[in-house]
């Protein structure tokens, strides 16, 4: 990595080195021609938090019968995502998404009539697929289209990408204001963890802290959008022979996932009503990240497990490795119908300012075309 120790003048600067801002990184310098960026990370490598502890699903639309704009923008997005990242995408599993009878926000048809609706490939499911499931519980299954992603690689892609492009990077550093500089310009205050504070002046700054969103001082605002954190389990299992090869989705409602984890070779297991431990309104001056390290951690995978067996009864000989324990965070008007739609904000106090969060990896299109019609 390339550092920026003795740079105090930049184009920009993004704050977060999570995917998003890498990826933005990139599409500045290589699509609109900037050519001082900086890159400031808190963690001591890119792609450490949000972006690795996930699913690690790149999603193809069926997950939100509830949200058709966000189920057809990743049917849109999907096939770009596999084409600009092939070598972090895994497409060697089996994808099922099987309808619960009872409780299920979407019955079997209208699932059906949903997937034909945005375009994306569905099948039933051949009989030896749908033998792993409880007959009285499931309704129907379906054989779909979907991928998972290495964050590893993607980490890797980060790297290298950047350092072609020329951007400097700071980790395990902190931006703590972002304020008004001199002639119109931006002023961020930048804190290593080990060093004294810098104040960079740039042109433009990108928010792209996911969690931290609103955690700065200086003249920065806030964004006008409510947000909720929460602290989230995705725990990591050793799957039994019987679902190898397997990706399982049961839904829409109170039910659960089961994806391939390529990062560590295990498949995650996330549950509506278990991988939630706690959640808050976000506030400025309530870190997410310090709540998260205060909490103790006691995972919730006998719930999970407990509750999955019912429907896929193999999962009882799986083997609990570890838990990913993360802040995930979600818009407040998005929480009735489960859409994931980017925020996108410009801050008029601070002109050059952007605030971004995506609540998807394959949201990052839909970031990119906003940026396309921004003039720098």
């Amino acid at each position: 990595m390339s550092t920026a120790d003795d740079v105090s003048q930049q184009d920009a600067v993004i704050i977060g080195g999570g995917f998003y801002g890498a990826a933005i990184a990139v599409y500045l310098a290589k699509q609109r021609g900037l050519k001082r960026i900086l890159l400031v990370e808190r963690e001591p490598t890119l792609l450490a938090r949000a972006s690795l502890n996930n699913q690690a699903r790149v999603h193809n639309g069926y997950h939100y019968p509830r949200s058709f704009t966000t189920a057809y923008r990743s049917r849109v997005n999907l096939p770009k995502f596999v084409r600009d990242w092939p070598e972090a995408v895994r497409g060697d599993f089996t994808k099922l998404y099987a309808i619960a009878r009872h409780n299920s926000k979407v019955t079997g048809r209208q699932f059906e009539r949903f997937c034909h609706e945005i375009g994306a490939r569905i099948q039933p499911a051949e009989p030896t697929l749908r033998a792993i499931f409880e007959p009285r519980l499931i309704e129907d299954v379906f054989l779909v289209e979907e991928y998972s992603f290495d964050s590893s690689k993607l980490a890797s892609w980060a790297e290298r990408e950047l350092s072609i492009c020329g951007v400097h990077i700071r980790v395990e550093t902190r931006a703590t204001k972002i304020s008004k500089g001199m002639n119109g310009s931006l002023s961020v205050a930048v804190q290593p963890n080990r060093g004294p504070e810098d104040l960079i002046s740039c042109r433009y700054v990108f928010n792209c802290t996911y969690s931290g969103l609103n955690q700065f001082k200086g003249d920065f605002p806030g964004t006008r959008t409510a947000l909720k954190q929460e602290i989230a389990e995705m725990a990591l299992i050793q799957v039994p022979p019987m679902l190898q090869g397997l990706g399982i989705t049961v839904m829409d409602g109170p039910f659960f996932s089961m994806m391939p984890f390529p990062t560590r070779g295990l498949h995650t297991l996330s549950h509506v009503r278990y991988t939630p431990h706690m959640h808050w309104k976000d506030v400025k001056d309530v870190d997410p990240y310090s709540k998260l390290l205060q909490y103790q951690r006691a995972t919730r995978v006998d719930r999970m497990l407990r509750d999955v067996g019912r429907y896929l009864p193999a999962i009882f000989d799986a083997k609990y490795i570890d838990s990913l324990f993360e802040i995930k965070t979600v818009l407040v008007t998005n929480e009735a119908d489960d859409g994931r739609p980017i925020l996108f904000e410009k801050h008029p106090e601070l002109p050059g300012c952007y605030s971004i969060l995506g609540g998807k990896i394959d949201n990052i299109y839909d970031v990119l075309e906003k940026l396309d019609a921004e003039k720098f």
